[in-house]
């Protein structure tokens, strides 16, 4: 008898485990679903149809509406995002049209965006295509790398590979800092070091592991897993406070920083972004601490910077808080929070992700001209006057949302 109501017991919290894992999975089922819909009928759509230009490339500038500025400077920034993004798309859903955007925008950016005689990208051009401001910006180069890593990733183009690792191999060569580990700013075109207030930022360093991280997936040089390995380092240890669990933002030469600022978006992409590069690194002990400081950061950020009812707020420099919505931490927190339940099976992050994604939904999805609104102000207004496209605007990172969903939740 004593038998028996042991393994009634026992299957009484089995079932009710299966039962509350069932209606987990079901949430999970349906976030995922609504994600990948926005991804494939709304934020894709919407750059296809309007970004190329018939003159060449695509237009550095679209207005509210997806009309173009016909004669905008276009951006390195947004044209190696653009060469990531259809790459991506093509890749993951095997659509013709996105392998056709994603030859397209390689090969506009290797034959406009190339310096030929000094090596690395220029960071913008004019309209036509001509050299507009040729200066070597680290942040550019690196999203270069992330790209056409991602272009042959996607379609074995081993011209876009041997492209990555010639910019890999100049950022090398002048931007890594051999004494004090991680990146420096910025370059004259012949990468000479510009004089700036801050040689070393958060903002670059991360998308520096972002780029190591993708070319490491299809170039296992032993080199380039060094110097993986050492920017996870950096960046958990040289510019994430683990105190307060945000990172610094602005750093001198030797990592001493700046200024205090909060940045809630770059906090919560960082955290799933050194969970991935460690991932790929394949080293065990070092995935096991950037989860560590994932599982610690996120929850910080959702209470700092969340809304009750979601929306993830900018930053907060001292104690001035910009509140406004910017589009790209939304989509961020939604990975952050997705991330962090993936590792710590705590339903309170699949909670988060699905009450950012519901603000966004309501408050951030354009429903009349496609994409997401660029910027909502506190009260819930869209600011109707900002553009869909510039050298900062861009479909990475709520395109990017679709894509780690569809491939990882």
């Amino acid at each position: 008898m004593k038998n028996l109501l042991l393994t009634f017991t026992c299957l009484l919290i089995t079932a009710s485990c299966m039962a509350g894992t069932s209606q987990e999975d079901k949430t999970a089922k349906q976030l995922k679903q609504e994600i990948v819909q926005d991804l494939t009928e709304n934020i894709l759509p919407f750059w296809a149809k309007h970004s190329p230009d018939p003159s060449g490339g695509f237009y550095g500038t679209l207005n509210f509406d997806g009309t173009p500025r016909i004669n905008a400077m276009k951006g390195g920034i947004l044209n190696a995002r653009l060469v990531w993004t259809f790459s991506t798309a093509y890749r993951m859903l095997k659509d013709e049209q996105y392998l056709t955007l994603a030859n397209r925008a390689q090969q506009y950016f290797l034959n406009h965006f190339i310096d030929k005689e000094y090596g690395g990208s220029f960071y913008t051009l004019n309209a036509d295509g001509t050299s507009l401001d040729s200066h070597k910006d680290t942040y550019q180069n690196a999203f270069a790398i992330y790209g056409l890593s991602e272009h042959y990733r996607a379609t074995g183009n081993k011209e876009s590979l041997d492209a990555a690792i010639a910019i890999y191999n100049k950022m090398i060569e002048h931007a890594y800092d051999p004494v004090n580990g991680g990146f420096i700013e910025s370059f004259t075109r012949d990468w000479q070091m510009n004089a700036v207030e801050s040689p070393k930022t958060m903002n670059t360093n991360l998308h520096v592991l972002e780029a190591l991280t993708n070319l490491y997936r299809v170039w296992k040089d032993d080199g380039l897993k060094a110097h993986l390995k050492e920017q996870i380092d950096v960046m958990s240890h040289k510019v994430l406070n683990q105190q307060t669990w945000h990172e610094q933002l602005f750093f001198t030469m030797d990592w001493k920083n700046q200024k205090n600022v909060d940045s809630y978006g770059h906090d919560i992409e960082f955290s799933w972004l050194l969970v991935e590069a460690a991932e790929v690194l394949g080293d065990e002990a070092i995935v096991k601490d950037t989860r560590r400081i994932a599982v610690n950061m996120a929850p910080v950020q959702l209470m700092q910077g969340l809304n009750a009812t979601g929306g993830m707020m900018y930053e907060k420099d001292d104690d001035r808080l910009n509140a406004n919505r910017e589009w790209w931490p939304q989509a961020e927190t939604v990975l952050g929070c997705l991330n962090a339940w993936r590792i710590s099976g705590d339903q309170k992050f699949l909670d988060a992700a699905v009450l950012e994604w519901e603000w966004i939904k309501t408050n951030m999805i354009d429903r009349e001209y496609g994409e997401w609104y660029s910027n909502v102000r506190p009260d819930g207004t869209p600011q109707k006057n900002r553009v869909k496209a510039d050298q900062w605007r861009c479909p990475y990172h709520n395109s990017r949302m679709g894509f780690e969903v569809m491939a990882k939740f």
